[in-house]
């Protein structure tokens, strides 16, 4: 399996990169987006085709979800639409949340079953998908129905997203034994410099990754605010295996 990072920009779209999405992909399986926050839908149509695409929604905050109302007009008004429903996984308020958004009139709703197949996540739940690869979604510490998502591949491997959080226990239990981790690093570890209860530090992704016993430590979510130097440095400082800031358009293969 193939993980291409279509944005990582943390909380807002970035001046180099979309929000977060990221695009799994292998033999005999549908292409899969993890998140598809803004900018997502136009890099996606890079690698492949939006309406061939199922997802995986961690949570719905803005910078994670608000490209989709653009893929629902993709796989209506398309000259030549996909066969069948994309699957979305994601928060059980997923369709009223997305529907609202995507409604024409505000107060309404625009319901997306015509085109969406909508799954909710159930907590510790293993879903397979492709073949023979399955995913388990966890709740983290964040504001909105939130998840980290960990997946093993048909070759036994271990990739873990954390989607957005703060430190909790359920992090740590998601990340242990990670092939690659891939932690949402959003700010310094600056008590002055971060609200509680919201986000990882980079001190915080490498201490987890530590933790955990993972092999490979991916940081994503970084805003155009926060300094990538001083995140990376912060993880490398608690985690002495390799360390990584991912880029759209880069490639890792799970």
């Amino acid at each position: 399996m193939r993980l291409t990072v279509l944005g990582c920009s943390g909380s807002v779209s970035g001046p180099d990169s979309p929000a977060s999405g990221y695009l799994l992909t292998g033999p005999d399986m549908k292409p899969v987006v993890i998140d598809f926050g803004p900018g997502v839908l136009g890099a996606l149509q890079r690698h492949v085709d939006p309406g061939e695409a199922d997802i995986f929604l961690t949570h719905l905050h803005a910078d994670h979800c608000l490209d989709l109302p653009g893929l629902l007009v993709w796989r209506r008004y398309h000259p030549t639409p996909p066969v069948g429903r994309a699957i979305v996984r994601g928060p059980s308020d997923a369709p009223l949340r997305i529907g609202n958004a995507s409604a024409e009139v505000g107060g309404e709703c625009d319901d997306w079953s015509d085109v969406i197949d909508h799954r909710a996540w159930q907590e510790g739940e293993v879903v397979e998908f492709g073949p023979g690869h399955t995913v388990t979604a966890r709740r983290m510490y964040h504001p909105p129905e939130s998840y980290g998502l960990r997946i093993r591949t048909a070759a036994g491997r271990t990739f873990v997203y954390t989607g957005d959080t703060a430190m909790c226990d359920a992090v740590q239990e998601l990340a242990e034994g990670a092939d690659v981790l891939m932690a949402e690093a959003s700010w310094t570890h600056d008590p002055d410099n971060r609200p509680p209860g919201i986000h990882l530090s980079g001190t915080e992704a490498g201490q987890i990754a530590a933790r955990a016993g993972v092999r490979e430590l991916l940081l994503t979510h970084i805003p155009p605010w926060t300094s990538r130097e001083d995140v990376i440095a912060e993880a490398k400082a608690e985690f002495t295996g390799p360390v990584h800031a991912v880029a759209p358009g880069e490639t890792f293969e799970l």
